[in-house]
């Protein structure tokens, strides 16, 4: 037997395990954190991919907005890359902090306090720039046009309005618009709610109740919501992007700056080097944490690492997934969902009025029904049951109701970094 270490929100669970049942141990691939973030950033602006420098992008008597990512992505650390970003526009682009307004992209989430604004961008940064959050539903957004795939693009006026808008995010897999990070800074991040939930309808098949199958983890051709946010993307003039790639650990490794797709693109691919793991099979269980807190703040967030390591599980077998969720569902109206789902009306209320919770009950729903999933969590079990998940606060009863004997599995300490897949045979 070998002792694993698991994070499980600000803290970690240990679980013992017969070697013999393992077939792997599955991480992202070692990658060095970048020792000097000033000089990484610097060398990234000024050589950037598919633009002119950022020091000859920026003109001194310039209206900034720098959109960042809000307090659910707070594991990507902007904190370390503002403060260097802003004196580079001070010093050599000649900007003044008053001509500066740094914009959270909080997409439909709640907006954040003072305490987390101040946490995301330094005291120091705090204290002599505009910090503003987004707010999906003001009565003041701008509207920029219609984008090919019909979705009425609405977006913060200080965006709309700056001379030049740099957007600062991180690049990994995502379940609906196969990565994050880059053109999401604009769709969802600044959007309005009529925008984000037509952009994000397109996570539903029109011919069945089910997932869109052309979207997914790394999946960007012919992806109908990638693609619709890009041309929501490209509707903001004068943008550029600084693209952030973290490794394993959760520690900054690479910055890609540049044109908006371009840089991206750059960082996509970065990304997918880095999580992608090869495996030889699928397993019979997975053993998986999120990688603590914040990844596992909630089921919203939490369970986007169901949507990475099922590619390494059997259909129906066990995933073992340890969230802690300290905000329960996330959005009050995730859990409001169990009454749609249990009266049989959830596909005619999720066609007719989408909401982003609504979509992730229901794939997590989705996933319930393909996997035996045995959650270590804060959220009562009667909460979860309706959704198919056996809820558990006590890890040595949800190991007897496991029951690993014999089972093949794979152990995936923070699977908000991995991305199995099965090898092929030559």
């Amino acid at each position: 037997m070998k002792q694993f270490s698991f994070r499980y929100g600000s803290g970690s669970v240990n679980i013992e395990l017969d070697e013999a049942n393992i077939l792997g141990v599955l991480s992202g691939k070692p990658t060095p954190p970048i020792a000097d973030i000033p000089s990484a950033l610097s060398e990234a602006v000024e050589r950037p991919i598919g633009s002119a420098p950022l020091k000859d992008f920026i003109c001194p008597g310039d209206r900034i907005c720098l959109i960042i990512s809000d307090m659910s992505r707070f594991w990507m650390r902007q904190d370390k890359v503002i403060p260097p970003l802003l004196r580079y526009l001070y010093t050599r682009c000649g900007v003044k902090a008053e001509q500066i307004t740094i914009l959270v992209a909080n997409g439909t989430h709640a907006p954040g306090n003072e305490e987390d604004l101040r946490t995301l961008v330094t005291n120091a940064v705090y204290d002599t720039v505009r910090v503003v959050n987004h707010d999906c539903l003001a009565d003041d957004l701008v509207y920029l046009g219609t984008t090919p795939h019909e979705t009425p693009v609405w977006i913060h006026p200080a965006a709309a309005n700056a001379d030049k808008v740099i957007c600062l995010g991180a690049c990994v897999h995502h379940v609906m618009a196969g990565f994050g990070g880059g053109r999401k800074s604009i769709l969802p991040g600044i959007s309005g709610m009529e925008t984000i939930k037509h952009n994000h309808a397109y996570s539903l098949d029109e011919r069945a109740f089910r997932s869109n199958p052309r979207i997914g983890n790394g999946k960007l051709e012919d992806n109908p919501l990638h693609q619709d946010m890009c041309e929501a993307a490209g509707m903001v003039k004068n943008l550029f992007m600084i693209n952030l790639v973290m490794n394993a650990e959760m520690q900054l490794a690479y910055i890609f700056a540049g044109h908006y797709m371009e840089s991206w693109l750059r960082a996509c691919e970065q990304a997918d080097a880095v999580y992608r793991t090869l495996v030889p099979c699928k397993a019979d269980a997975v053993i998986a944490s999120c990688g603590g807190y914040p990844k596992d703040m909630s089921l919203y967030q939490g369970t986007k690492s169901i949507d990475n390591v099922e590619t390494a599980l059997k259909p129906g077998g066990t995933l073992i997934l340890l969230i802690e969720a300290r905000e329960g569902g996330g959005p009050p109206e995730y859990f409001d969902w169990i009454s749609s789902l249990l009266d049989g009306t959830m596909e005619d209320r999720l066609r007719s009025r989408f909401t982003i919770p609504g979509y992730i009950f229901f794939l997590n729903c989705e996933q319930a029904r393909r996997y035996r999933i045995l959650m270590l969590t804060s959220i009562p079990p009667e909460t979860l049951a309706p959704m198919g998940i056996r809820a558990f606060s006590d890890l040595s009863a949800l190991l007897r109701e496991a029951n690993l004997t014999d089972k093949k599995m794979y152990v995936i300490p923070n699977a908000s970094t991995v991305i199995p897949e099965v090898r092929q045979e030559e």
